[in-house]
């Protein structure tokens, strides 16, 4: 893929660099360093909600590690008991930004995940590092794939399992649905879906409300810890280096709040930067999250999976080439348009959009490409592609590569 680093004028970021689509090089445009006075942020702490899992990493580690104070902010994270109060206070104001569910914030803007709101993705927060976990109980019934679990739905009445994500429009929704859907379940007719928040996963499967789950780590790996459940799959088998969280906002506190936005998304970037810049970086980032003040679990429960080491309870190890990553030399912090695109697609496949909405026209208004470009060259060093596209192959053979979504959209047998 091709790259091209870009440096960009204080005029533009004033302008608020509202062409976002066709060519992303601006010429003419000169460094600008970033200081004190005019160009300082307007809010000088910034509240930031996350949910206790890994991937709230580079958001916990920003102000950890202090890189909120070299861009003149105090960083403030925010724990939330769920995803729907991680919605409400950002929509309400009472949190500035938060570590997001990619697909919760394109509802949000479709007014299909809450009361419409205007909404703002400023970077891809990580890639992978997400799983489907099914209960033991499935497995002593010889069900350790989605080919067993089909015939065993298939015997029984509709309805008879249940399974639970994380938000009605959550990514953990849409890798669930198409995983189910692949093995030519459907989710909306053939077993029952749940909402449960991330932290209370592992009990509610443990006390026997669900037989199965799909949620961020370090959730499914405590299910095999606590010999409840197995992983049957990853998220990355599903789609290799999907996108995930991201850091969100409202668009009126972007307009309100233009040099906060900025500092903040460069605070974060270089923080997931520093992440996946050494195995030693990740053992560092594990064992602080770990911390009661932020997952409260222990160290070993995040440190594996961080490093790429899975197990899945069913006596099989391997190096995952597609674990959870954070920077990537920046492919996975840019807020890729064909990304929010793919959501799009998902909510429109299972009736949550009635019509196909204008997918690049939704995508170029939530993601934040402009400033984003202006917190990679205040972080320098960090190259930006020269496509606002991406193709991917996911696990089914299907390409993505948002050239047309509504074709794609379309193209699914199970579908709702």
């Amino acid at each position: 893929m091709s790259k091209t680093r870009f440096s960009i004028s204080r005029r533009h970021f004033l302008l608020g660099g509202a062409a976002v689509g066709g060519s992303y090089l601006l010429p003419g445009l000169a460094n600008t360093v970033w200081a004190a006075g005019s160009d300082a942020p307007e809010k000088s702490t910034v509240k930031v909600g996350f949910i206790p899992l890994t991937d709230c990493a580079p958001v916990v580690m920003a102000a950890v590690k202090g890189f909120d104070k070299k861009y003149g902010l105090t960083l403030q994270p925010s724990k939330e008991a769920s995803w729907a109060a991680v919605r409400d206070k950002l929509t309400s104001g009472e949190l500035d930004a938060s570590h997001a569910l990619y697909s919760m914030i394109y509802g949000l803007q479709l007014g299909v995940a809450g009361p419409q709101h205007d909404m703002a993705n400023l970077l891809t927060l990580n890639n992978n590092g997400q799983a489907i976990t099914l209960a033991n109980q499935l497995k002593t019934r010889q069900v350790t794939d989605a080919e067993g679990l089909k015939k065993l739905i298939d015997g029984s009445a509709k309805g008879t399992y249940t399974f639970a994500h994380t938000f009605p429009t959550s990514t953990h929704a849409m890798w669930l649905y198409y995983w189910l859907a692949n093995a030519g379940i459907n989710p909306f007719e053939d077993v029952r879906t749940v909402v449960v928040p991330p932290p209370q996963m592992v009990m509610n499967m443990k006390i026997g409300n669900m037989s199965g789950f799909c949620v961020g780590e370090p959730w499914n790996q405590r299910a095999i810890a606590d010999d409840i459940g197995f992983t049957v799959a990853t998220s990355q088998k599903i789609w290799p280096d999907h996108p995930e969280k991201i850091l969100a906002t409202r668009s009126q506190w972007v307009a309100e709040n233009p040099h906060t936005a900025r500092a903040l998304t460069a605070a974060v970037l270089e923080a997931a930067r520093w992440i996946d810049a050494s195995d030693e970086n990740r053992r560092e980032t594990a064992k602080t999250l770990a911390d009661r003040a932020w997952i409260n679990t222990k160290p070993e429960m995040l440190e594996g999976r961080m490093l790429g080491q899975y197990q899945n309870g069913l006596g099989q190890q391997w190096q995952d080439p597609h674990a959870m990553r954070f920077f990537r030399d920046g492919e996975v912090s840019f807020p890729w348009l064909s990304d929010g695109m793919w959501f799009l697609t998902q909510l429109k496949r299972w009736g949550m959009l009635k019509a196909d909405p204008d997918y690049l026209a939704v995508a170029k208004k939530i993601n934040r490409i402009d400033l984003y470009r202006q917190a990679a060259s205040a972080v320098g060093g960090i190259s930006v592609p020269g496509s606002a596209l991406r193709s991917s192959t996911l696990f089914d053979g299907k390409v993505w590569d948002g050239s047309n979504p509504a074709a794609y959209a379309a193209s699914f047998a199970v579908h709702h």
